[in-house]
């Protein structure tokens, strides 16, 4: 049986980890099929939008440390290293979510710990139960981040505070995280469900072809200079101006009538 889920409603697609006695934590077996459930809704046209959530208590702890035991065992007597599963699994994983042109929601029901916090920090908006909370957990086992912790969490708060958070790990609760700007919203944590689905299905309905052109833009200038962040909005302007999307939201204007958006 597998530890993730992915269900369809219209145009959204939901992928779920669901290893809930296990706080839904990452062996190998939820790697690869987070990572196989990642590649399929991004390489899908027919899904718009995406929400990455988990079942039970926790949105996802992070690497399973009990299968990380063994790859300590392993590491000393083969030829292993545990930056290994961080290449093969993790950075493919937080690439997907970063980068599929479509947006995604993270709906972060319980506690996103280590890489957990990641998966969370590379999609487009979270949303938080109010029982939720984010706590980066790396130093506190003796280990640097990864997931693209050191990317996402100076961009995101700051790099004194993605300091503090990383050096001084601690759980940062629902309220904090969204003074701070980790989260987007905090819903009541019996309503997170309809609140992902709902923003998700508005994202569905909408320009998805200037979404994504959106994500590349923000992207592109987190490592280029003015000039050439410029030049790379210039190019996509002309993508986005060329596209159906646009055509159709610009008659809908004049004619005072809601747009329809076919991603196109």
């Amino acid at each position: 049986m597998s530890t993730v889920v992915t269900t369809r409603a219209g145009a959204v697609a939901t992928v779920t980890l669901d290893r809930p006695q296990a706080m839904n934590a990452m062996d190998l077996a939820t790697k690869q099929a987070l990572l196989e459930a990642l590649r399929e809704v991004a390489a899908d046209e027919s899904v718009r939008a995406v929400v990455l959530t988990g079942t039970g208590r926790a949105f996802s702890v992070g690497q399973d440390l009990r299968e990380h035991v063994a790859d300590l065992q392993r590491a000393a007597t083969a030829d292993f290293e545990l930056g290994d599963t961080v290449r093969d699994h993790y950075n493919p994983i937080v690439t997907l979510l970063a980068t599929m042109p479509k947006p995604v929601v993270a709906a972060v029901n319980g506690v996103a710990a280590g890489a957990g916090a990641s998966f969370a920090c590379a999609c487009d908006l979270r949303l938080m139960a109010a029982g939720g909370g984010f706590n980066t957990a790396f130093a506190g086992i003796g280990l640097s981040c990864d997931s693209g912790a050191s990317w996402w969490l100076p961009r995101l708060v700051g790099l004194a505070r993605a300091t503090e958070l990383l050096m001084l790990p601690r759980t940062v609760g629902a309220d904090e995280a969204l003074a701070i700007g980790l989260v987007h919203r905090v819903v009541p944590d019996g309503e997170l469900a309809v609140a992902a689905a709902e923003l998700a299905s508005s994202l569905a309905a909408g320009p998805t072809l200037a979404y994504a052109a959106i994500k590349d833009a923000v992207r592109f200038s987190q490592t280029h200079d003015l000039s050439a962040s410029l030049e790379h909005e210039s190019e996509l302007m002309g993508l986005t101006g060329r596209s159906a999307d646009h055509r159709g939201a610009v008659e809908a204007f004049v004619a005072k009538t809601p747009p329809t958006f076919t991603g196109r």
